[in-house]
């Protein structure tokens, strides 16, 4: 379920003083109930995928033309990552040490880890993105809560961001957000 922007930016996140100059593109409740201490589990889900966890073709064809492109147009080179600093060189000294795990089936890097959020990036000549999952209280429980925070690169930047919008919404993040839904799922399952 999207979410109003104020249910990311009402929270003390620590993402909010290191990540300022980023726009939050979106803002998604995740279909994860627990404990208040299974962010760790959450994020050891993402870290460990080896495939994505969306299984819809269309969504799923969508990042495959995604890859193929920015491999064909250079968008994903290495270098292309060095054309803007990783959001680590801008943290506090006491977030430095909290890294926690990258991601294995998709190009994000672990930022920094805490007991309620996490952060990932994604560096390239489109854009600088942040996948912020916060641990929020729910009811009775608690979930995961995932926002998404752009820096578009120049005008190449700001045109895919735009073009990309009207994919998010109606294939990848309902398809994405299912897929996390059902992998805590069969982890609860399993414990």
């Amino acid at each position: 379920m999207r979410l109003a922007a104020t249910e990311h930016t009402s929270r003390p996140w620590r993402i909010h003083e290191i990540a300022a100059d980023f726009d939050l593109e979106d803002v998604w409740a995740m279909p994860t109930p627990g404990g208040p201490d299974d962010l760790a589990r959450l994020v050891a889900q993402f870290a460990t995928g080896t495939g994505g966890p969306i299984s819809s073709p269309v969504p799923k064809a969508l990042f495959a033309i995604r890859w193929k492109l920015g491999k064909l147009l250079g968008w994903d080179k290495k270098d292309a990552a060095e054309l803007m600093p990783t959001l680590r060189d801008w943290l506090p000294s006491d977030l430095t040490e909290t890294t926690g795990p990258d991601l294995k089936a998709v190009p994000f890097t672990s930022v920094y880890q805490t007991h309620d959020e996490w952060v990932a990036e994604i560096r390239n000549r489109t854009v600088h993105a942040l996948m912020h999952i916060g641990w929020v209280p729910d009811g009775d429980a608690y979930r995961g809560q995932m926002a998404v925070l752009v820096k578009p690169n120049g005008l190449l930047g700001r045109v895919y961001m735009a073009g990309i919008k009207p994919f998010r919404y109606l294939g990848v993040y309902p398809a994405l957000l299912r897929g996390i839904g059902r992998g805590w799922q069969a982890n609860a399952n399993s414990r």
